[in-house]
């Protein structure tokens, strides 16, 4: 085809929209997921691939347009509004709130919806804690989602989100009983590193669709029929479509403005090098796209091109009025300057009136051709303009005044965001709000000084770093105008942050140096809890002794109630960290005190619970940790509630609960974003695999851990992953490398002196000590840790400690004296109860007894515990005890390698202790909640029982239990 240019609009060809075209199977694979409520698809490809046209295409189909949906699109801020697509949505989607039955829950969406102020419930209390702020924010969000019968919640550019959109969405699609379909599009190479939004993708619904489109490039044939469609089905030859496709890659949106680009100059464009794609982030945009934008608004009047430069630097839809303004154009004539702008192709009106650039491509094409000067000009017009707002939209403004210079203006709304969003729980905006004006060389110290208290210690995640951070605030300590307390202050706070990013010397030697500068009690008392907490390999845990005892003698009436709980639950959980039994009575008197708010409460029940696992007191652990986790639900404190259950499943550990316990674990391990959760959980899966999976799987999970706390500073994290280590190179006969493994973890425990933490490294390395024949080595740390845990009766370390007595008697070939030895290691162990740990204490027990000649006792003794450990799942140890009764003559059971053990019409174990405890009168729920299981799974294995015992009821069921001789279960 050869194109002449055109000498009259006569003679340029009609040009249409572009037919839907190429995208047929995902437009079924969409529908098809959506067919099946509550759905999770999501629709990734890069910039122009048609993302929204599949969408726009979704919404107009009978299936869903009889469904009431909301369509949300995350803005291009760096710094966006807590939940601002959501809210937007909302409030574009819905006339008011009249007539919905909201609950008092709601009454926290105040702050996003001030203009329903009047209908909205009053607002409840203020939290204090960011996780319980932000969930009950989501579930109040969610809740009148519901009232308005929402079923379909689009969002569009997700890899735009701000942190609290992504985990509503998130909250949405694994809330419990949820109808809303998400539907939901991104660039995956836009998603900052580590997005959680992968969990959508690796943990789909079990009973919802769920769909992972990716959409490509077009293919020559598409890219033909395409341009056919957009020139009015006229005919497209071959080496015309190929050409295309060659300067375009098949992207639909470099296609589409190249067509429009050759209707308007009746030319082929010239050809460009290859296309090359490049992140928006680089303020670069795809050449095509550049020059078909530049030259398309080239062809329009001056004021339309100041209409386009208006959109372009608002970056949102808004209404002609708020463009107008920008665009300091006379209101009268500017409806024609808008409508020359539209005809042109790069702009669009939505449903609402409102009008926005169609592509983000080509906004910023447009905006790197603004000047600077009538840029920043623009910016401030357009500030101005959404200040006037009844409710304005102060993250956005924000950002325009920032970037019209204004400073003044630009700080102070700036702080109002970061307030909003520490109001919303978003403290992770809060800090990327913070973080910039800190950065800012030209505001004041005392202002900044201010905004330092405001700061969130333990919300650094997105794309403001805590080293960052730390880089900053190290910046304002060198103003010189600011007063002594000021400075103290910000020390105090950097301090504490450095100790956060495992700079623990550092950011312990900043906070004594504000200590004493500190004008206010209560920030001493924090100070020092804060140097209270067992960190810093070489500091003696009577260092941190001293600092919590001071804390304590500053909590007096001065320091604020809420304070003083919280600075309570620090101390308690301080002082048991470090194996002092004094917590146990702080702790036990702040859970008594009536007047404790519901936040510490949650708080003091997660940590006791925690500190009472590490003790060895599981029963009350699981009492502590079941409170815990009822309260986070009652209370909506999903991030307290995460961490109780995850504190949980390694108690299960312990106790030998392993049924489901890698798919718990798993799920939780998927918290990145939570790094004590993420670690963890990551921690329990690898023990499970090191026991009863892949050894390989289990060493690069348990180095990862070990890493990590080593990383961060936190120095009691890589005991237990080390230990699990050395015990498989003590197993593969790898002497040198399980000292080595044992080593440094041993030396922080006896620099600091908490021996509390020797429960899992001592006996390990006292193994590989007389494994390496350094008897006298060995010795000397079995009485450390005897003398070192001094009156400390932690059932977990007193039971250690017995295991290591035995593996010392056991190395000098005293077998009679070593049996009895690891019969008391293995009834300490069972009084936990740790039956793993038990078990292996009665293996070593009979084979103690078999060298000292006691045969006849022996053999018994260990086939038990060969049974007790395939049924516990320990496959290579029970292994290990089958060769040893085998090479004495003994038969054993055969151990179970793997896939669904079969047994037959007899009750599964599992199976077997559920049914117990249904005849002990617990409901399924209740047996759920014991045994920390899904009432689903209880409700399965009690169906399973009455299958193999031929009844349709659950009193059938007891009947013919009880005929058999099973009995109540004791709980």
């Amino acid at each position: 085809m050869n194109h002449q240019p055109a000498t009259a609009e006569r003679d340029l060809p009609s040009l249409n929209s572009p037919r839907f075209v190429g995208r047929d199977d995902e437009l079924r694979e969409l529908l098809g997921a959506l067919a099946h409520p509550p759905a999770v698809v999501l629709v990734e490809g890069e910039a122009g691939i048609g993302k929204s046209r599949l969408i726009r295409e979704m919404l107009d189909r009978p299936e869903v347009l009889g469904r009431r949906a909301l369509t949300a699109a995350c803005p291009p801020f760096l710094n966006a509004l807590t939940l601002a697509p959501v809210v937007d949505a909302v409030q574009q989607g819905v006339t008011g709130l009249e007539g919905l039955e909201l609950s008092p829950l709601a009454g926290t969406l105040r702050p996003l919806f001030p203009e329903w102020t009047t209908v909205l419930p009053p607002a409840p209390e203020v939290l204090t804690d960011a996780g319980a702020a932000r969930h009950r924010l989501m579930r109040a969000l969610a809740e009148l989602l519901d009232q308005l019968r929402v079923e379909v919640l689009v969002v569009e550019d997700v890899h735009w989100a701000d942190d609290a959109t992504v985990d509503f969405l998130l909250f949405i699609a694994f809330r419990p009983a949820t109808r809303i379909s998400l539907v939901l599009s991104y660039r995956p190479e836009d998603l900052p590193v580590g997005s959680p939004l992968a969990r959508l993708s690796s943990r789909p619904a079990a009973d919802g669709g769920h769909a992972r489109i990716t959409l490509g490039a077009l293919g020559v044939a598409e890219t033909s029929e395409l341009v056919s469609s957009m020139l009015g089905g006229e005919h497209v030859s071959a080496g015309f479509a190929a050409l295309l496709y060659e300067r375009t890659d098949g992207l639909p949106l470099a296609l589409e403005e190249s067509v429009r680009l050759l209707r308007d100059r009746a030319d082929l464009i010239r050809q460009h090098d290859a296309w090359i794609r490049r992140p928006l982030d680089d303020i670069a945009v795809p050449v095509t796209i550049r020059d078909a934008v530049t030259e398309r608004a080239g062809r329009l009047g001056p004021h339309a091109q100041r209409i386009l430069a208006a959109a372009a630097v608002l970056g949102e839809p808004v209404a002609e009025a708020t463009l107008v303004e920008v665009a300091a154009l006379p209101a009268g004539p500017a409806v024609t300057y808008i409508d020359e702008a539209l005809s042109g192709g790069l702009l669009f009106e939505d449903g609402n009136g409102r009008i926005a650039f169609r592509h983000v491509l080509a906004a910023r094409a447009v905006y790197d051709t603004i000047s600077g000067r009538e840029r920043r000009a623009a910016h401030r017009r357009a500030g101005e303009a959404l200040s006037a707002r009844r409710q304005p939209p102060v993250a956005r403004l924000a950002h325009h005044f920032r970037q019209a210079g204004d400073t003044a203006r630009w700080s102070q709304y700036a702080e109002q965001a970061a307030d909003l969003a520490l109001a919303s729980g978003d403290h992770h905006a809060a800090v990327s709000f913070l973080h910039e004006l800190l950065a800012d060389e030209e505001l004041p110290g005392t202002v900044k000084t201010r905004l330092v208290q405001k700061l969130p210690i333990y919300a650094f995640t997105g794309h403001v770093g805590l080293a960052q951070v730390v880089r900053t605030l190290s910046a304002v300590l060198d103003n010189e105008t600011l007063a002594v307390h000021e400075r103290a202050e910000v020390r105090a706070q950097l301090g504490a942050m450095l100790m956060q990013v495992g700079e623990y010397g550092e950011g312990a030697a900043e906070l004594e140096r504000a200590i004493p500068d500190l004008a206010r009690r209560v920030d001493a008392a924090k100070a020092m809890v804060v140097l209270g907490r067992a960190g810093g390999a070489d500091v003696p845990a009577a260092t941190h002794r001293r600092w919590l005892d001071g804390a304590a003698r500053l909590m007096d009436g001065a320091i604020p109630a809420e304070d003083r709980a919280s600075l309570q639950v620090d101390i308690a959980t301080g002082l048991l960290a470090m194996g002092e039994r004094s917590g146990w009575s702080v702790g036990a008197q702040l859970l008594d005190d009536p007047g404790m708010s519901h936040v510490h409460r949650g708080r003091g029940l997660l940590n006791l619970g925690d500190a009472a696992m590490s003790w060895g007191r599981h029963a009350e652990a699981r009492e502590r940790l079941t409170s815990a986790i009822e309260w986070a639900e009652q209370h909506g404190h999903q991030r307290l509630g995460d961490m109780a259950r995850e504190t949980m499943v390694h108690l299960d550990w312990y106790e030998g609960r392993w049924t489901g316990l890698v798919e718990r674990s798993a799920a939780l391990a998927s918290l990145e974003e939570e790094p004590v959760i993420w670690l963890d959980s990551v921690l329990v899966g690898a023990l499970f695999e090191a026991v009863c999976g892949s050894g390989a799987a289990a060493e690069e999970k348990l180095r990862t851990v070990m890493a990590e706390g080593d990383r961060r500073g936190i120095e009691d994290l890589p005991l237990e992953p080390a230990a699990a280590l050395a015990r498989m190179r003590l197993g593969e006969k790898r002497t040198g490398e399980a000292l080595e493994l044992t080593e440094r973890p041993m030396a922080v425990v006896a620099a600091k002196g908490t021996w509390l933490w020797a429960r899992e490294i001592a006996p390990v390395r006292v193994e590989a000590l007389m494994a390496a024949d350094r008897e006298s080595e060995a010795t000397g740390l079995v009485d450390a840790f005897a003398d070192g845990l001094g009156n400390c009766d932690a059932p977990s370390a007193l039971a250690a400690l017995d295991s290591c007595r035995a593996v010392l008697i056991e190395g000098r070939g005293e077998f009679g004296r070593a049996a009895a030895a690891w019969e008391r290691a293995a009834a300490a162990w069972e009084a936990l109860p740790q039956p793993y740990e038990a078990l292996l204490a009665r293996h070593r027990q009979g084979a103690c007894m078999l060298a000292h000649g006691e045969h006849a006792a022996a053999l018994p003794l260990l086939s038990g515990v060969h049974d007790s450990l395939v049924e516990l799942g320990a496959q290579r140890d029970a292994a290990a005890v089958g060769r040893t009764l085998r090479a004495h003559g003994a038969s054993a059971r055969p151990v179970w390698r793997g896939g669904r053990r079969g047994y037959g019409d007899q009750l599964s174990p599992r199976e077997l202790e559920v049914a117990r405890l249904m005849l002990g009168g617990l409901t399924t729920p209740e047996i759920a909640q014991l045994l920390s299981r899904s009432p689903k799974t209880v409700a399965a294995q009690l169906n399973s029982a009455m299958r193999k015992y031929g009844v349709s009821s659950r009193t059938a069921l007891a009947v013919g239990l009880t005929q058999a001789g099973i009995t109540p279960a004791e709980y």
